[in-house]
């Protein structure tokens, strides 16, 4: 393969990644506006919701990928709408979490069905084995942005870290109402049936 035919590559692969995010970002926007919200805003509701209380600013921007000056600043309009409240810590006066207030619970509860259905949609192409595959061709492509965007740190560590944070989250993201579609119900009986039962400690 010649030089130029590899760039070329290079920059079709990247267009495409920017693409697809834009359109899914674009379709959610879309669906999420006949509740009120923008997608920015949504995830910013379940990143609180799924999260354990308490949970702070820079605990929201981490999930999100964001800095914490523009998730603040995403808050404090969000706060002004009615849909968050802000609160003093009681241990450290200094910390400030978030929490839904019941106008933002009462936003998320039709929006979750409607942003799933659509995230469901989307990646309805893609075969177990193919996510399988792109996930794994993501975290290559992570890696490399990891090492450029953080010279000198230890990307396995930041790679564990995120990782930790990321079964949390799932977990957390599990326990949610809007995934007991039929097709999700039918899966965890089976994924019951086939299972060990095993004590409690």
């Amino acid at each position: 393969m010649k030089n130029h035919e590899l760039e070329d590559l290079n920059v079709t692969l990247w267009r495409m990644v920017y693409q697809t995010y834009t359109r899914f970002k674009n379709g959610m926007d879309k669906i999420l506006s006949e509740h009120g919200l923008t997608m920015e805003q949504y995830l910013v509701l379940v990143t609180v919701k799924v999260h354990d209380p308490p949970i702070r600013i820079t605990d929201i921007a981490w999930w999100l990928e964001r800095s914490t000056n523009s998730i603040s600043m995403l808050v404090d309009r969000m706060v002004k709408a009615g849909l968050l409240r802000r609160a003093r810590d009681k241990r450290d006066r200094r910390v400030v979490n978030v929490f839904l207030t019941s106008k933002g619970e009462n936003a998320l509860e039709p929006a979750n069905p409607a942003a799933w259905e659509f995230m469901q949609q989307g990646m309805s192409p893609l075969s177990y084995g193919d996510k399988i595959t792109f996930a794994g061709m993501f975290k290559l492509v992570n890696y490399k942005l990891l090492e450029n965007l953080n010279p000198g740190a230890d990307v396995e560590l930041l790679l564990k870290d995120a990782a930790k944070q990321q079964d949390y989250m799932m977990k957390q993201w599990h326990k949610q109402p809007w995934l007991d579609t039929p097709e999700t119900k039918g899966n965890q009986s089976k994924n019951r049936k086939a299972q060990v039962p095993v004590e409690e400690q």
